[in-house]
């Protein structure tokens, strides 16, 4: 079973590219990012033509959330537990798997820039409501599937150039913090957990030739409960579609799970 997360950045810009990395990968599981669109305008025709049910958390021009799964999904959350959000950011599901399900979120957290300003202690607020969710998620004792864009650097080794976000709230210290105490309540990096290596990323800025110079950073995450560590086989960061014309500067990362 293939789950996999993409930040799109427009899915109406980038619908080409999706229906490709659909027939190329066919992930069981796709989690979509930066729809940028509401409910109604996402191309559910063209991808449900594919072969894809369709769950979708949308928000007109900005952030949005999607679910794709080529076996019956049915949705479990829209929007984190807490104080009301007005941000489409997170969507749950169940998926059939085996003789159970595996949980999947697709999630957008948010950016926090500029620095010590309301943006960055929304950030961290947020990451504290999905701390909270994800324990009792947790408690459930069933494979789950946490996916997408976290806009977290958890390490210095997960950008070509860490001085370069000492200022950016992607790399600070509270950040990175507050994501460690998200593993630490009982969740697996399944990247970090298949590749060791310097020089993971998942994200090259479209300006100063980022691509070109792989000045890239590692911000979209798959972290997995121990049920779902136990049935991790590996992990694909999909470069290949930072290559193509007018793509996201974001790249889909995927893991294949027994299922």
């Amino acid at each position: 079973m293939r789950i996999a997360t993409w930040n799109v950045n427009s899915v109406k810009q980038r619908l080409e590219h999706l229906q490709t990395f659909l027939k190329t990968a066919g992930p069981d599981v796709l989690c979509l990012q930066e729809l940028k669109c509401t409910d109604e305008a996402f191309p559910r025709i063209e991808i449900e033509g594919l072969g894809y049910n369709v769950l979708t958390h949308g928000q007109k021009a900005y952030n949005g959330v999607a679910i794709l799964s080529k076996r019956p999904v049915e949705e479990t959350r829209r929007g984190l537990p807490g104080e009301g959000d007005e941000q489409a950011r997170y969507l749950e599901a169940i998926v059939p798997a085996g003789s159970g399900v595996v949980r999947v979120a697709s999630i957008y957290l948010p950016n926090g820039n500029p620095l010590r300003s309301p943006k960055f202690d929304y950030k961290l607020a947020w990451m504290d409501r999905l701390k909270a969710h994800a324990v009792g998620l947790l408690a459930l004792e069933e494979p789950l599937v946490l996916a997408g864009d976290f806009n977290v650097i958890p390490e210095p080794r997960d950008a070509r150039y860490p001085q370069n976000w000492v200022k950016d709230a992607l790399f600070q210290p509270e950040t990175r913090a507050s994501f460690r105490e998200l593993l630490n309540v009982g969740l697996t990096d399944a990247v970090r957990s298949c590749d060791d290596s310097a020089e993971v990323f998942t994200f090259w800025d479209y300006f100063a030739g980022s691509w070109q110079r792989n000045n890239g950073i590692r911000i979209d995450h798959l972290l997995l409960s121990p049920q779902a560590s136990d049935r991790l086989k590996g992990a694909q960061v999909h470069k290949e579609t930072r290559t193509w014309e007018k793509p996201s500067d974001h790249v889909p990362v995927s893991v294949v799970l027994d299922a």
